[in-house]
Order: structure tokens, then sequence, then C-alpha cells
């Protein structure tokens, strides 16, 4: 009887244990889905398939490539270095004293036109070795604060320059804090060359991360004082120098937007640029380039995408035509089995 019992109760464990494994058991619902059953395409790479492949993409890819290379080419680009230049020799010594000191930093330069530009003619200022990409950098700004006068007094990730006096600084922030403040005029045979500022900047910035109901505030009056200045009485919507600066560089080197020239430039013409060399690169040994340019249906002058195409369509080229070659020289039957480990002879033995 005991035996029994006892056996019956472990029969009886043994059910209420699968039951409640039943019962807990993570097991998805069947569907095709899950179970990986669905229709799927598996295309068997044969050596035909292979070639045609690497020869359509060879096709395709040098004439884009030589259509973008081509493109930039034309592209007329004058770049001009001045950060040393516009220094007096005297000064060269100690150029952080001269670019700190007081007093008109007025420079006179004259740019050679080589090719014919037609307009508008863009004038970027590019800077070299300034990371603004600096974590620090970068997040010394308050985004709601351009956006919401109701936002002005929300200066805690903007230290060091927060506040002036107990007073928020609007815009805050290091970032606006150095907003660059070179400035160029230039000129042709003693005429004027009028250089447009109006829409230098992206729309979406102007329309949706600048108010057009925010005026600066205690901008630059602290010390030290880091760039250019603001109109109080113009909303940052309209500030485009600054909105072009806020839009910070992923990289070291890099150019910003400064104006448009709406006048053709002739090939030989000479432009007088006077400019004012306010811009302290110096203390970081970073460098000041100003740069005329036109553009293309690409943009401005890059040749790298063009290479890009150039080299992948070159490789798939060259990969198409070998394994021709190789396909016509030693064809080799698709599927065949003798081609397994297992069955190719190792030291004689099958």
């Amino acid at each position: 009887m005991s035996s029994t019992a006892a056996s019956s109760t472990v029969g009886g464990g043994g059910s209420s244990e699968i039951s409640g494994v039943k019962k807990t058991s993570k097991r998805p619902k069947y569907s095709r889905f899950t179970q990986q059953e669905l229709p799927a395409c598996k295309p068997i790479l044969t050596p035909r398939w292979v070639i045609l492949t690497f020869l359509v993409a060879g096709v395709v890819f040098i004439p884009l490539g030589v259509i973008c290379l081509f493109s930039s080419q034309g592209v007329v680009e004058i770049v001009d270095r001045y950060d040393t230049d516009c220094i007096p020799t005297s000064s060269r010594n100690n150029m952080v004293a001269y670019i700190q000191g007081e007093g008109d930093k007025i420079c006179k330069r004259t740019i050679t036109v080589t090719k014919a530009m037609k307009h508008p003619v863009y004038v970027y200022y590019q800077l070299e070795n300034f990371y603004q990409n600096h974590r620090r950098y970068v997040k010394s700004r308050n985004d709601a604060q351009l956006r919401s006068p109701k936002e002005e007094h929300d200066v805690k990730t903007c230290a060091p320059e927060d506040n002036v006096g107990g007073e928020p600084i609007v815009p805050c922030g290091l970032v606006a804090w150095s907003l660059f403040n070179d400035t160029y005029s230039f000129s042709r045979n003693s005429q004027q060359l009028l250089v447009n500022k109006k829409g230098i900047s992206w729309k979406s910035d102007r329309e949706n991360k600048f108010g057009k109901n925010v005026f600066p505030k205690n901008f630059q009056k602290g010390a030290p004082i880091g760039g250019g200045t603001l109109n109080i009485s113009k909303p940052l919507s309209e500030q485009e120098d600054l909105i072009v600066w806020m839009r910070t560089a992923a990289l070291p080197t890099f150019r910003k937007l400064y104006g448009k020239i709406e006048t053709d430039l002739h090939a030989g013409d000479t432009i007088t640029v006077l400019l004012q060399n306010n811009y302290n690169t110096y203390s970081f040994n970073g460098q000041k380039k100003l740069v005329l340019s036109t553009t293309s249906w690409l943009g401005g002058r890059n040749d790298f995408l063009g290479i890009a195409y150039l080299t992948v369509g070159s490789i798939c080229l060259f990969l198409a035509v070998t394994f021709a070659v190789l396909y016509l020289v030693k064809p080799r039957q698709l599927g065949d089995p003798s081609y397994l480990s297992w069955n190719r002879s190792a030291g004689g033995l099958q």
C-alpha cells in the first residue's frame, strides 16, 4: 500500500510539475513570421551574375565620377590667408598683445581674379585649428533662451558667460560670446562692391531656433570681450551673422558664409579688400582666410565625391574583367560536389 501511494504521489507531483511548466512557458505563439517561414528570395550568385553586377556598377560609377569631378573643377575659388600679413611687422613678436590692444586694426588686401566668376559670388571666412566641437564649448548655450523671452533667465548651461552683475546675458554661453567679428568691404576700380548679408543663414534656423521677439541683453558687457557685438534693437532672428556662427562646425577647419556679392567678377579684375582684423586666433595658433567662391549644382568645390565614384567604379570594372578572364580560362561547374573538402584527396587518400 505504501509503495503504491508513493508512486501515485510521485506521479501526481510529476503531472503537476508538467502542467506548471506549460503555464509558465515562454514559447511564442506560432506564426510563419516568428518561425521564419515567410517566402524569401535566396539568389544564387553565379559567376555570370557577379561579373554582370560589377560591370554595371563600373559603367555607372565611372561616368558619374567624371561628371562630379568636372562640376567641382568648374567652381572658381580664391583663398587669401591674412592673419599674419595683417599684423604690423613690429608687432609680430607678440601678435596676441597687438590683437587685444586698442585702436583700429584696418588691413588692406589685394586679390586678383584669375577666372570669370558668375554671380552670386559667395564670401566665406575660414578658420583653422578652432575646435567648435569641443564638448564644453558646444554645451555652453541655451537654445530655449534663443527662442523665447520667457527663458532669458535660464542660464544654467551657459557658464562662464551666463550673467553680468546678476543680470542674464542674452544670448548666453561661450558659442555666442566668441562670435566672429572680422569685417570685409570690397571695391573694384574704385567702385564699391556691395555684400548682401540677407539670406545667408538657414531659413529653418531663422524661423524656428531664434525668436522674433528675443533681443540681445548685456551681451559682451563683461570682461574679457570674446568677439563681435550685436544690435540691441534687432531681434535674434534677424541677426544672421550670429545665426550662422551658432551652427557649430564638426571639424577644426571650417568655413562660414559671410555674404554674397551680386555682381559678376571678370578674369583679370583686381579686387581691393578693406578688412578689420579684430578676431583673436593668435592665442591658439589659429589661421584666418578670406574665401571668394562660386558654386555648381553640387555646391562648392569638393573633389571627394568625384574621386570616390571614380575609385569605386574602377575597382568594380577591374574585378569584372578579372572574374571574366578567370571564368573563361578556367571555368568551374556550378554546384560541383568534387570541390567539397571531404571529397578532395588528402595525401593520396579519398
